[in-house]
């Protein structure tokens, strides 16, 4: 019968994480398929973290719109389906983009 367990198996000796050349060599190592990162740590000392000092990735902003301006918005969000602030950020990310590129 297959163990359905969510335990992570305590590994007794932990594996020895390899020396990298640089970040991009750590970065393919890590994401490859057969690498498993509770093999190198000793899963018996794990202990719970609280990070309490964690901010918001996303800042909340005051905008003052005309009624014509957020109605057309609205509009062309309902032609895609999205949801009007969203395909503001959309515009609003695809305008710095370009101004970016000059």
């Amino acid at each position: 019968m297959p163990n359905t367990s969510n335990k992570v198996k305590a590994s007794a000796q932990p594996k020895a994480i390899p020396k990298f050349v640089d970040e991009a060599q750590e970065r393919a190592f890590w994401e490859a398929a057969g690498t498993d990162a509770t093999a190198f740590f000793d899963t018996r000392a794990l202990a719970p973290v609280t990070l309490k000092n964690l901010k918001p990735s996303t800042t909340s902003i005051s905008l003052r719109l005309s009624d014509s301006l957020l109605a057309g918005i609205r509009r062309e969000a309902n032609k895609l389906d999205v949801p009007y602030q969203s395909l503001m950020k959309i515009w609003l990310t695809e305008k710095l983009a370009e101004q970016a590129a000059r």
